[in-house]
């Protein structure tokens, strides 16, 4: 059963891709990696297209990472763009890597022996142990003493020992391991009612002792969801039309939606966006940091495109103020860096949006198409 379900990995070897058990791989391995597959060893990049991982279990950070071919000097997984590692999962787009650690030598490996291994003692196991030296020295000394008492006073001997075995067994607390399980489960059952899990009766002695409690941000006071907050045209005015067009790029994209795709497909539909069809699309990738759709509506074609503000900025040739399209010149365009630096002081994200309109006849899209 272990064998029928075990992670295969597509290997290139002698020329030829071959599916190999993640167990067969050494270093030195050249693997070729999809969306949805599991990165079956520690390596870097040979070759990236939109190449983007989960590695929420190695940094903790939710959204996926973006891995590029180019090197980087790093000893921070979260900061290493042409490192992939065991255990984590392809997203988006494709690439090839080349193995250089398996097995227990990766991080994974290496965390997962680190759990495997013995904890250090909690706070509540230190108390008992020093409890049960505290009375078995107690039990000693009383039983000695009995025996010592007996003796002197010229008791029968056998008596004498068998009393005081009597009375180390009467001061040994058997209950006492039934009273420790019985208290901390109450205390487990408390937490429940605040809505906590706890997995060890012994954390909540430790919750008990704690002086002071540190936590990352990460996944603690964050949801790790991206929400849409606001939508609004060149001017920082709310705009539907704006989400209209957002919403439309992200619902016709063919690739793995993004958080900011789902935070943008979740938010309500404006009225119209079902007259529209989908008819080509460029995907999104890490040079053009935008995502192109050409799409149709009442016989007219336009290119609807969704990216990183500069991005957009740069291809861009007008900005629409009012429903009329303006030459992008120097002012609009410092009032749009105005605009975007205001909400990105805030914690905003921001994405761009444009439009233009397509000849019938250009049915190709081009990634250099200028924007108005």
């Amino acid at each position: 059963m272990r064998r029928s379900v075990a992670i295969q990995a597509d290997v290139i070897r002698d020329g030829a891709i071959v599916a190999l058990p993640v167990s067969e791989l050494v270093p030195g391995d050249v693997v070729e990696l999809r969306t949805g597959d599991l990165v079956p060893a520690d390596g870097v990049a040979l070759m990236a297209r939109n190449f983007q991982l989960n590695e929420a279990l190695m940094t903790g950070e939710p959204f996926p990472a973006a891995k590029t071919t180019e090197p980087c000097v790093t000893s921070q997984p979260a900061e290493a763009s042409n490192a992939l590692f065991a255990g984590t999962s392809v997203v988006g787009g494709n690439g090839v890597m080349l193995v250089v650690e398996t097995g227990r030598r990766t991080r994974f490996g290496m965390i997962s022996a680190e759990l495997l291994a013995n904890d250090p003692p909690s706070a509540l196991e230190q108390g008992v142990q020093k409890l049960g030296l505290l009375i078995l020295k107690l039990t000693l000394f009383l039983t000695l003493f009995v025996l010592l008492a007996h003796l002197v006073a010229h008791r029968p001997a056998m008596e004498s020992f068998l009393f005081a075995v009597a009375l180390a067994v009467g001061l040994t607390p058997e209950l006492l391991p039934m009273v420790m399980t019985v208290t901390l489960a109450r205390g487990a059952q408390r937490m429940a009612k605040r809505q906590v899990i706890v997995k060890r009766l012994s954390a909540i002695h430790d919750l008990g002792a704690m002086d002071t409690l540190c936590v990352d941000k990460t996944g603690t006071l964050t949801e790790a969801r991206i929400t849409l907050a606001a939508h609004f045209d060149p001017a920082g005015r709310p705009s539907d039309r704006v989400l209209e067009l957002a919403r439309l790029n992200s619902a016709f994209q063919t690739g793995i939606h993004s958080p900011l795709d789902e935070a943008l497909l979740a938010a309500d539909s404006p009225p119209g966006s079902s007259a529209w069809t989908r008819l080509a699309e460029i995907p999104f990738d890490f040079e053009r940091r935008c995502l192109s759709v050409l799409a149709t509506r009442d016989n007219d074609r336009f290119l609807i495109v969704k990216g990183a503000p500069e991005a957009i900025m740069d291809r861009a040739v007008a900005v629409e103020v009012d429903g009329l399209a303006r030459p992008l010149d120097d002012s609009h365009r410092a009032a749009l860096v105005r605009l975007q630096d205001d909400h990105a002081r805030q914690g905003f994200r921001l994405l761009g949006v444009a439009i233009r309109t397509m000849a019938p006849d250009r049915p190709m899209l081009r990634p250099r198409t200028k924007l108005s």
